[in-house]
């Protein structure tokens, strides 16, 4: 089967007519934007005499920016995405750049509308007569908001435009360079010169002596750009950090949790309750390091390591069929969903050179598709990831038929479909499984969910101390190192081997250098938590959960977090949620430690 995605959906080459007459018809409609925004939303809304003169204003604005926004979505997205796997690709990468500069001119008439729609003291007059009014008025009344962070028009315009040769160009940096380095390793005698990718792949074979061979190949070539993914690191933070001030914002944490819709008593209280799992977290690693003849913890380079006899491999082919059979147990529309990403090239999973690592998804919402991209390598974590990704595809599926404005979905929510098939897959592998592929498949599930919890809980670490060392002056590559070090040791502690951490894994996540995506951490536990909480309700209630998990996913858009998690009944602000969630893979554990005694 093919491994290769195809965007032809999108643009057949950077030269076809399509692209380069969409890139013409994009110029011409944000010049368009621009003069009608100046023209016509001049002085105050006359929304208490006039107010169908200002809902056909606001309707004309956003028939202009959707429009736009489409024009745009869709043509950086086949730049990005060609990039992403060919970094090679110096066509893919100027036109990344090209689209990332038309942000500011989009910019100026944003900042003109949301001025004069802030103005608005009553939107629900001005709507309620509308049905494209009334389908935005989240969208409207969340601009409305947002805008007491706004600067000056002519600041705002000069803050996207340095942005691109700012904080858009060292993420480009280190793209390039963990895409293009060479790691020299030394397999069955030969020294061979592998994608980076593909070394940190190594984690997950059954040869120990492999796991560690690239494990310590992979923390030298860091050797080679430290100080490069350095200066990348920051000069993405420094810029985030001194936006967050000048636009009023608390703090680069206070400006992501506005922007994810969710607030800080959440988030406190998810903090807390994996705080005070950890232990148990601890218990895991400690077994799985004795069952590795490690005694003092398990070294990072075993963390990944496939537990029990059973070594299960798939094929792609048999990957698919795997993950199709097991979606349709609980949803056709999930199955047949999946069973056409990879039957219609939707897929990009070979490991090659010049190929981003690990793995994502792009909904297109603009040709109602997706994209994913993964580095598979026949292992199950390798199906389980991809079902993740699946599970990305499936949640812009599901909001197909929304406004464009409204597939937005906010960091947080991102991960509950991707984890809920994550946790199909697995729980459904464990049905018919062996003894020994149990015990393989029940160790990889906390193996992923400590992941999730307890590597990423040293990531919120690591990226909060950064942000705040980062208000005196750049921080040196050893004072990176020395921070994720530290953090991994409050998050690990005794489960790992303190001499055997990773000091570079700062150098290797690609989500640290997302200026606009700030603390992409804590949303991976959120997901994961309020995916296992859904299972459970799941579990509870049947096919009839189904429907509403449907309406669940499309609702994500355009509502605040607890708005969208209360249509299941759950509150985000107890403790026991996150605690009883959390206690589901502490049970996994107890079983764990159990059958391997």
């Amino acid at each position: 089967m093919n491994m290769k995605w195809n965007l032809d959906a999108l643009y057949t080459s950077f030269e076809s007519e399509s692209f380069t007459n969409d890139i013409k018809i994009l110029d011409t409609n944000i010049e368009k934007l621009n003069s009608w925004t100046k023209t016509e939303l001049k002085g105050s809304p006359d929304e208490k005499d006039n107010p169908d003169k200002t809902g056909d204003l606001i309707k004309k604005y956003l028939d202009l920016y959707i429009n736009i926004r489409k024009l745009l979505f869709g043509l950086s997205s086949y730049a990005e995405l060609t990039f992403s796997v060919d970094a090679s690709n110096s066509t893919a990468k100027k036109y990344t750049e090209i689209f990332k500069q038309k942000l500011p001119e989009i910019t100026k008439g944003g900042v003109l509308f949301t001025r004069w729609i802030a103005q608005i003291k009553d939107l629900d007059a001005v709507t309620s007569n509308s049905g494209l009014l009334k389908e935005h008025s989240f969208y409207l009344q969340e601009t409305i908001n947002n805008s007491k962070y706004l600067l000056s028009d002519k600041e705002e315009i000069l803050a996207a435009k340095l942005k691109t040769t700012g904080s858009n160009g060292w993420s480009q940096l280190w793209n390039v360079l963990t895409s293009t380095v060479k790691v020299d390793i030394e397999i069955d005698g030969e020294t061979k010169k592998l994608p980076l990718p593909v070394v940190r792949n190594m984690a997950k074979v059954v040869d120990g002596t492999i796991r560690e061979k690239a494990f310590n190949a992979e923390l030298d070539v860091y050797e080679k750009f430290n100080e490069a993914a350095a200066a990348s690191l920051n000069g993405i933070k420094g810029e985030v950090i001194t936006m967050a001030k000048i636009r009023g914002y608390d703090s680069p944490l206070d400006m992501t949790l506005q922007n994810s819709r969710m607030d800080k008593k959440t988030l406190d209280v998810m903090i807390t309750a994996i705080e005070e799992y950890l232990p148990v977290f601890r218990k895991y690693f400690i077994k799985k390091a004795e069952l590795l003849g490690h005694d003092n913890g398990l070294p990072f380079y075993d963390l990944f390591a496939p537990m029990g006899n059973s070594n299960m491999k798939f094929d792609y082919d048999q990957a698919r069929e795997f993950i199709v059979d097991k979606f349709r147990d609980f949803s056709d529309n999930l199955a047949d969903f999946a069973d056409n990403a990879f039957g219609n090239g939707w897929i990009d999973a070979e490991e090659r050179e010049g190929k981003q690592g690990g793995a994502f998804c792009e909904n297109l919402h603009i040709i109602g598709e997706s994209r994913i991209m993964s580095n598979f390598d026949g292992s199950f974590s390798g199906v389980t990831t991809l079902a993740h990704e699946l599970g990305h595809g499936y949640h812009g599926h599901c909001l197909k038929d929304e406004s464009f404005l409204n597939s937005d979905y906010p960091m947080p929510l991102a991960e509950t479909a991707s984890i809920f098939c994550e946790t199909l897959i697995i729980n459904a592998a464990l049905k018919n499984a062996s003894d020994e592929e149990s015990f393989t498949i029940l160790e990889n599930s906390i193996q992923s969910d400590a992941q999730v919890i307890v590597d990423i809980y040293s990531r919120y670490l690591f990226e909060s101390e950064l942000f705040e060392k980062r208000k005196t002056a750049s921080l040196s590559v050893e004072e990176l190192k020395t921070i994720m070090l530290d953090s991994q040791k409050k998050s690990y502690g005794n489960g790992l081997d303190q001499k055997q951490l990773h000091p570079y894994m700062w150098a290797c996540k690609p989500h640290y250098y997302y200026a606009d995506y700030n603390f992409y951490n804590f949303p991976y536990a959120f997901g994961l938590l309020f995916a296992k909480g859904l299972y459970a309700e799941y579990m509870k209630t049947g096919k009839s959960f189904i429907e509403k998990y449907d309406n669940l996913l499309k609702e994500t858009g355009k509502n605040k977090i607890t708005d969208v998690t209360s249509m299941m009944g759950i509150n985000i602000q107890s403790p026991d949620f996150w605690k009883s969630s959390l206690e589901l893979t502490a049970k996994d554990i107890e079983k764990f430690i159990a059958s391997a005694d």
